[in-house]
């Protein structure tokens, strides 16, 4: 049931996957191996939120072939210049016990770095130990200037997304360069679950405001990571493949954009 996206390395990635921020301990690996239990194909960690050794701890405890998990981690905005970038690799491939990643990105577009830290992640991406390279938080002015120093198109850009943030001009350059868009913080944390509008559409089909919100995402192509360490929570994201929204509804969600940002502005890094 699983929808999967042809990346423009040719990599088959799920579209949909769970989001680890802020999940540690034995908490956290335990909703790893339930979301890998239930379906779940794609897990997104970072160096930054120190929990790669979990997620690893859970990918190995699960079962499952590894090359059946895509798994993407990312450069934190701490590590600079190629020989940070390259050690601070080795050091995730050690903790999340593997010998290769499906996605490396560079986290943040951080000011006077985002040239040096991107060749090293290409050549990280050319040894083959990360199957795929992308970006993430790159906004516009960030992705036009990477013309002028990337050999390498990005695979995927994962900006803040929802339909209350709606990103048009970072999702139309996406789609005309062939840069999968992924969506975190789709839920805006709950924030607009209680928006009547949304309620509305929710009560309509018969799902849940989150699954709604998250059904938007995937219907249009769009990758997302919702994150959550409650079983019940972690079904009910997933349960969200067995029905369509309308053309309309797909319009209508996207009117709700408000400019909500819960998370800083990465344009504050330029």
């Amino acid at each position: 049931m699983q929808p999967y996206a042809t990346l423009n390395t040719g990599q088959r990635m799920p579209l949909f996957g769970l989001g680890v921020y802020d999940m540690h301990g034995e908490p956290a690996v335990n909703a790893i191996r339930y979301a890998l239990d239930i379906g779940y194909r794609l897990i997104d960690t970072a160096q930054a939120y120190e929990n790669e050794e979990e997620v690893g701890q859970a990918l190995g405890q699960s079962g499952i072939p590894r090359e059946e998990v895509f798994v993407t981690t990312k450069i934190a905005n701490t590590v600079q210049g190629r020989e940070g970038v390259l050690a601070s690799f080795e050091e995730s491939l050690r903790k999340l016990d593997t010998e290769y990643v499906d996605m490396l990105l560079i986290h943040w577009p951080v000011k006077d770095w985002r040239r040096e830290n991107w060749k090293a992640i290409e050549e990280i991406g050319r040894s083959g130990r990360a199957r795929g390279i992308g970006v993430g938080n790159y906004l516009l002015p960030f992705l036009h200037e990477m013309p002028d120093y990337a050999t390498v198109t990005p695979a995927l850009d994962q900006i803040e997304f929802s339909p209350y943030l709606v990103m048009h001009k970072e999702w139309e350059h996406c789609r005309n360069h062939g840069i999968l868009l992924q969506a975190y913080t789709p839920l805006i944390r709950g924030q607009r679950f209680g928006d009547p509008k949304l309620v509305a559409l929710a009560e309509k089909y018969g799902k849940t405001p989150a699954q709604i919100m998250l059904r938007w995402c995937i219907q249009q192509g769009i990758s997302t990571i919702p994150k959550s360490v409650e079983p019940s929570r972690i079904r009910e994201n997933f349960d969200i493949f067995d029905f369509s929204i309308s053309e309309e509804d797909i319009r209508t969600l996207t009117g709700f954009d408000e400019g909500l940002r819960i998370i800083e502005d990465p344009m504050d890094m330029w």
